[in-house]
């Protein structure tokens, strides 16, 4: 028999992180591990440790214990060096939008462009104009952020985050702050970008999102994994109580 093929090494890792807010235990030793090209959607109540989980992969918050890789390579979040190359190459969308509302939309983009990746003026503005066709925001190129809706500001964002070229995008409930008909407008771009390979991690309560676009589903609680795998199988057939009294139908309805 032909030896199986090996299996891809996580782009993305984390291992045994531990973070402790005072007496709350944010996080309890978790690991998660994202390959590239996918989208791994972490769902869960709140205060189960999604947003602190993020935020430790690129060292926002920083972990108590335990350790990030990236490419198989350990981060050391204590080195400016290797920490700024981290996050160059991990990208972070937030809920509320960040955008410099001094600035036109155009130039969020071109500044983070130029900051990051050292681009020229004129680079780093062809790259914003594209980016901003990529989600839908030609028209709005030349436009100050508070003209925008949130949707469009948080669109606006994402491609913000696109224009450092980060090998993860990283977005930490990017709708929570949206009424439902700007959310799908956000999701719809999230969507094309699951299409086009873009390697992700969101945290989310949009359960319909998880089982659509992504590869890898992450049920937290307490500050711990409790399952994780294909959506088929954590949202639809859970094999944990905890699991199965989050993702029923009647509980999936309302969120």
């Amino acid at each position: 028999m032909p030896p199986e093929p090996a299996k891809p090494s996580p782009l993305l890792e984390a291992r045994a992180l531990t973070k402790r807010f005072d007496n709350l235990l944010a996080l309890d030793a978790v690991s998660l591990a994202v390959n590239r090209g996918t989208v791994t959607a972490i769902l869960g109540p709140s205060g189960s440790g999604k947003s602190t989980l993020l935020r430790c992969l690129n060292f926002l918050v920083l972990p108590d214990s335990g350790e990030v890789l990236f490419d198989r390579t350990l981060i050391n979040p204590r080195l400016d060096a290797a920490l700024n190359a981290h996050r160059a190459r991990v990208g972070m969308v937030f809920q509320q939008f960040n955008l410099f509302p001094h600035l036109l939309v155009w130039e969020n983009l071109a500044l983070a462009a130029r900051l990051v990746r050292h681009l020229s003026a004129a680079a780093a503005r062809d790259r914003a104009i594209s980016l901003l066709a990529r989600v839908g925001l030609a028209e709005k190129a030349f436009a100050h952020p508070l003209q925008l809706s949130g949707g469009q500001q948080q669109r606006a964002a994402i491609a913000r985050a696109l224009a450092v070229e980060p090998s993860v995008l990283l977005f930490d409930e990017p709708t929570s702050a949206l009424d439902p008909e700007l959310t799908g407008e956000v999701l719809a771009v999230m969507r094309q970008l699951a299409a086009d390979h873009t390697t992700m991690v969101v945290v989310t309560h949009d359960v319909e999102f998880a089982r659509q676009a992504a590869s890898e589903v992450v049920f937290m609680d307490a500050g711990r994994v409790v399952e994780s795998g294909p959506p088929a199988r954590v949202i639809d057939a859970p094999t944990t109580d905890r699991a199965r009294r989050f993702f029923k139908p009647s509980t999936v309805a309302e969120r």
